[in-house]
């Protein structure tokens, strides 16, 4: 079995080694193999990827192949070249006091600022009506903004639509699509300038990073929503965005498809080859803070919360309780804790008492709980 510290491996060892390594410890096949892929293409050898492809193809078909041995031999090669290859953090969009008011309607999007490096992702949370989709179609450019501005600095193109080659938009409705699900992406890539072989390889290894192989000769009709938005992933990311904007990527979602996506969301940003920078909305909150380096919170066209910037005080957790409700509010309000019922759960806000210190005074005095959960530092506290 492949281990950090075998004499075949450099003193520098590739932290990605090693969580490949660890997931294969821990018997996490599929994520190994995706990021066994992801490290592949960061290494741009064509001779590696096609490996990796290979031992992710042949597992597919059979489940009893020893990973560990297959991939040995690959992941000593690899991790030389994964060692010595870094990435700087750069600026890649910067919005100043950006607003946008809808001439019809009484609807308008509050000056907000944004600022997006690669390598970062930015999740925009909000119930629906309050601004989510405004905001990302402004950063996007498919609305004009009626103050502030938007740069990227690390464009060469000073033309709008030239520099929307390097930011790619995927709306919750996905455009519909003709033809087969892979001639579409070659298409796509085409578009990039990548012809021939290398065409060929890009899409092939698009098509097994996203699980998308057993899909690829069906059309639109004969694939679920929750692929479609995949197939558009892969689509936009044949074309080297420097940017990526998700509306509502989790809708129509299964727990797992969401997870799925919003982990290969985590390692595509963070690629060592094209870095991007990812700005998504949805209303599936917990999910999107587990990967979001920051979260904007937008409630009426405002913003009121910014993790990047503001700071939480107190403590905030929430509960379930078969208790009767009148009484489980009363018993809050006589202990000097505010408590809020929304929707089968209940908010409660303590100025002097840690999340721990609460459940244990709810134990204590035997109050029955379904659920607990503390969310002091998570901007779900203003959904009240």
């Amino acid at each position: 079995m492949f281990r950090p510290h075998s004499t075949l491996v450099p003193k520098m060892f590739a932290p990605q080694i090693k969580e490949i390594q660890s997931s294969l410890d821990n018997k996490d096949y599929d994520l190994a193999l995706r990021r066994i892929l992801d490290a592949s293409q960061d290494l741009a050898d064509e001779a590696i990827v096609r490996k990796s492809m290979a031992i992710s193809q042949e597992f597919e078909h059979n489940k009893e192949l020893d990973l560990n041995a297959a991939l040995e031999p690959l992941l000593v090669k690899m991790s030389q070249g994964l060692a010595n290859l870094t990435v700087d953090q750069k600026l890649l969009l910067e919005a100043k006091k950006i607003s946008k008011t809808y001439s019809k309607g009484q609807f308008s999007l509050k000056p907000i600022d944004v600022s997006l490096s690669s390598g970062q992702i930015i999740g925009v949370v909000g119930e629906n009506g309050n601004g989510k989709t405004t905001l990302l179609e402004c950063l996007s450019g498919l609305l004009s903004i009626d103050q502030g501005t938007i740069d990227f600095p690390e464009s060469s193109h000073k033309d709008a639509y030239d520099r929307r080659h390097q930011l790619a938009f995927i709306p919750q409705r996905i455009p519909r699509w003709y033809g087969l699900l892979k001639d579409n992406l070659h298409f796509s890539a085409s578009i990039s300038k990548v012809y021939n072989q290398e065409n060929e390889l890009l899409v092939d290894f698009i098509l097994e990073r996203l699980k998308l192989r057993k899909y690829e000769n069906l059309t639109w009709n004969q694939i679920s929503s929750g692929y479609r938005t995949r197939f558009e992933i892969a689509r936009v990311l044949l074309q080297r965005p420097k940017v990526l904007v998700l509306d509502e990527p989790l809708a129509n979602l299964d727990i797992k498809a969401q997870e799925t996506i919003l982990t290969d969301l985590r390692f595509l940003s963070q690629s060592r080859r094209n870095p991007m920078g990812i700005v998504l909305s949805s209303q599936q909150l917990h999910e999107v803070e587990k990967v979001a380096d920051s979260v904007l919170m937008i409630k009426d066209g405002r913003c009121i919360f910014s993790s990047a910037t503001d700071e939480l005080k107190g403590t905030v957790v929430e509960l379930e309780s078969n208790m009767d409700r009148q009484s489980l509010l009363d018993f809050f309000t006589s202990n000097n804790m505010k408590a809020h019922y929304n929707g089968g759960f209940y908010t409660i806000e303590s100025k002097s008492q840690e999340a721990k210190e609460i459940l244990e005074f709810l134990v204590r005095e035997n109050i029955p709980i379904q659920y607990f959960r503390d969310i002091s530092k998570s901007s779900k506290r203003y959904f009240n």
